[in-house]
Order: C-alpha cells, then structure tokens, then sequence
C-alpha cells in the first residue's frame, strides 16, 4: 500500500495577509466614497431623487446581517470560508447597480455590495487578531484604518470625473475587475491560518437571526420615515422600532443603551462618530449639486479635504498611540467633528464660496482621524482571539448604524424638500445641526471610555 502523502503545512504569511486585507478594506470604501459624489447624478438620471436616502441606508442596512454572520462563521470556523461569501456579494453587487435600469435596481444592487462590505470589514479585524503578533496588532489596525485614506482622497474626483465623462455606470462597473483579484489574494492568505480551538462560547445560538430582525426593523423605521402619509408613516416606524430594538440587545454588549463605561461606550462613541461624519459627507455633495449646480467633479472635490485631513489625523493618533490615552483621542476627534458640521452650514447658502465647505469640513475629517482608530484598539484589545469575530462585527456594526441612521433621517428630510414640505436650504441645514448634535454627544460619552484606555495601557 503506498504510503500517504503528509499534508502540507499552513504557513501564515503576514505581510501578504496584510496587503489583501488592506486592499479589501480599500476597495470597500473606494466604492462607499465615489458613490457619494455620483448619487446626485444617479438618482437626477433615474428620476429616483424620492430614493436618494434609502440608496444609501440599504447599502449599510445589509452590512448588518453580514458582519453578524461573517463574525460568527469566523469564530466558529474560520474567516475564509465567510469571505468567499462576501466577495461574491460585493462583485455581484458592482454588477447589478452597474448595469440597473431603474433606481430600484441600484437600491437593490447597493444591498448586494454592503453584504459584501460588511463581510470585509468584519474578517479584517479577526485576521489581524489571529494572524499577527500582539505587539503588531495595534499597528495593523491603523494599516486598516488607513485604506480608507487613499479612497477618500481620490475617490470623490475620480467618481466625478467618469460621471462627468464617461457615465455613473462605471464608477461600479470599473471596480468589478480589481475586487476580484483582491478578494483572490485575501481569501488565500486567510486559508492560511491556524485553525481555532473548540471553546464553550461557540455553542452559543446564533446571532444571525437577531441581525435579521435588526436589519427587517431599521428598515422600516427608515422606510416610515419619508412617507408623505402619517398613517403609513407611524405605524412603519412603530413596528419597525419593536422588531429592532430587542435584536440590538441580543447584538450589541450589556449596557449600550446607557453607554456603560467599557466596551459599550466604545460602540456608542463609534456610532455617533459614523452618524455624524455621514450627516455630512453624503449630503455636501448634495448641497454642491442642489444649491451651487456645480459638476459631479465639483461636488467631490468638495469633500476632498475631508478625505485629506482624516489622513493627517490617523498619522498624528498613531505617534500619540503610547503618549496620549485613547478616551482623550476620541474626545478631541468627536469635538472636531462637531465643529466642523457647525462650520459647513453656510454653504447652504449659494452666496458662500464652495472653496468654504471644503475648508470647514476638513476641520471634521481631522477629528474622525484622530478618533477612529483609537475606537478600534480600545475595544479589539481587550477581546479573547475565539471571540474576535464578535467584537469586530459590533464595531462595524455600530459603522453601519450609524451610517443607515443618518442616511435615512437625511433622506428624509430632503423627501421632504421635494415634496416641497421645506426648502431644500431647511433640508440641508437639518442634517448638518443633526449631525453636530451626534458629534457634541460623543464628547461627553467618550470619558466612560476610561477603562478600556486604562486596560490596553497595562497591557
């Protein structure tokens, strides 16, 4: 009888696994970011300007069932089975929103995309958790963090410019090619690493279905909210509001709903963060298109500096790392980007430079710089490896709250301005107050974030 072939060992190769998880993250928000500069043209083309919310609230709601399920199938059997998964999501997605006849198709292909980004983002954490030494996890947090920087800078023109000449369509369709050589290197890299050890918590009963009821109420509550009816209205967001608010219990950790000091006040403080930085970041453009009729090419350059000065603050949180404690970083970052929501109001008003908006709100992409990925550390550091998955899917999932949150607020609110409720100069003003008055309330929770500062310092 022939002898049997020995397996070949599983070799982790960590910077490869952190170039694919670093390019998954990438290709995510490039795609987040350009969408927000060609949505004016999108729903303008598609005569869907009564969608502009709900495209981007679907794209976040969908995130939440997957970081669930992504995180969970992690912990239970490892991270690249799951990314496969949502790979396949996010391509498909590219494609239908790409090639849809209607906005409805695109709302649909949004979904299709945030499955997928909720996947990547969820399994970044947990192959950062259990593919890199201790000592060189907090580094790759901020690796993480950092693809976004380079989306953020580009994207916004780039998206402006393919819609101003070769068509919106694009601006999915041109991602198709690279996500799949990305999502290749990644899901290697991630088969690659040691397999887990059986403990009692992953006998545990899924979570997936608390994240479908999450996903099912947050959308009505979101659907409810721009109806031009209160009879429709009320009872959707009533509804929606019972389904949803017992699923955030079985999802997120005990004592969120009063920002315990700890882990739950990291999760309140990053969703507020995501909440407030969206309230403007997806509704400048807007302002650019409806108020000063500026180019699809404009409207992202106005955004540009935001992208530029969250960059800056990642750097500059990354050198006070050992020196400053985390709950102060959040603090600062959460008070800058209240500021800078205050000081982008004007150019509400079409007689205010568009020069100023890039300006003000530069003042807000430093605060998410600096807070970002303090939140990140604060948390992640004080998980046990088989239950990273869990931890990461909370973070992203307070993200994708946050961002569905304002999405479907603000989208109402501009419904509202179409339907000429209020003027679109009141629409806009709205959200950024909003905005503002997330960012101020993060100030004060981010000192009960004390304890988990204090832990990862003494290691």
């Amino acid at each position: 009888m022939a002898a049997r072939r020995p397996e070949r060992a599983r070799v982790n190769h960590p910077r490869l696994l952190g170039l694919g998880l670093f390019l998954a993250v990438t290709i995510a928000a490039f795609e987040s970011t350009a969408v927000i500069t060609a949505l004016p043209t999108i729903v303008d083309e598609l005569d869907g300007r009564w969608l502009y919310g709900a495209t981007l609230s679907a794209n976040f709601l969908a995130t939440l069932v997957a970081i669930v399920a992504a995180g969970e199938a992690a912990d239970r059997r490892g991270p690249a089975r799951p990314f496969v998964v949502g790979a396949t999501l996010f391509v498909c997605g590219l494609i239908v929103a790409g090639i849809a006849p209607t906005i409805e198709v695109v709302v649909l292909g949004r979904a299709l995309q945030g499955g997928g980004i909720g996947a990547f983002g969820a399994l970044a954490y947990v192959g950062v958790r259990r593919g890199f030494p201790e000592a060189a996890q907090p580094r790759m947090y901020a690796v993480l963090s950092a693809g976004w920087v380079l989306p953020t800078l580009i994207a916004p023109f780039l998206s402006g410019a393919i819609v101003d000449r070769i068509g919106w369509r694009w601006v999915f369709l041109g991602l198709t090619p690279p996500a799949v050589v990305i999502s290749a290197l990644a899901a290697s890299q991630l088969r690659r690493l040691p397999p887990l050890t059986p403990t009692p918590e992953l006998g545990e009963p899924s979570s997936v279905p608390a994240a479908v009821r999450l996903t099912v109420g947050a959308a009505m509550v979101l659907g409810g909210l721009p109806a031009a009816q209160w009879w429709v209205a009320v009872p959707l967001v009533a509804a929606g509001s019972v389904l949803a608010g017992p699923a955030l219990h079985r999802l997120l950790p005990a004592g969120w709903h009063h920002a315990a000091v700890g882990v739950p006040a990291v999760i309140v403080c990053r969703f507020l963060a995501t909440f407030a930085f969206n309230g403007v970041d997806s509704f400048v453009p807007l302002t650019a298109d409806r108020i000063h009729r500026a180019s699809a090419t404009r409207q992202g350059a106005t955004i540009m500096g935001a992208s530029l000065t969250w960059a800056v603050g990642q750097v500059v949180a990354a050198r006070l790392h050992d020196r400053v404690p985390a709950r102060r970083l959040i603090g600062i970052g959460m008070g800058l980007l209240g500021v800078g929501a205050i000081l982008v109001i004007p150019i509400v008003r079409v007689e205010t430079p568009l020069w100023f908006g890039f300006a003000a709100w530069s003042v807000g992409g430093l605060g998410m710089g600096l807070l970002f990925n303090a939140t990140t550390t604060s948390a992640m550091a004080t998980t046990a490896t088989h239950t990273a998955g869990r931890v990461s899917g909370q973070l992203n999932m307070a993200d994708s709250l946050g961002f569905a949150t304002v999405g479907g607020i603000g989208g109402a609110v501009i419904a509202g301005s179409e339907r000429g409720t209020v003027t679109i100069t009141a629409a806009l003003t709205a959200t950024f107050v909003l905005a503002a008055a997330a960012a101020f309330t993060g100030v004060a929770i981010s000192r009960r974030t004390v304890a988990i500062a204090t832990a990862r310092a003494d290691g």
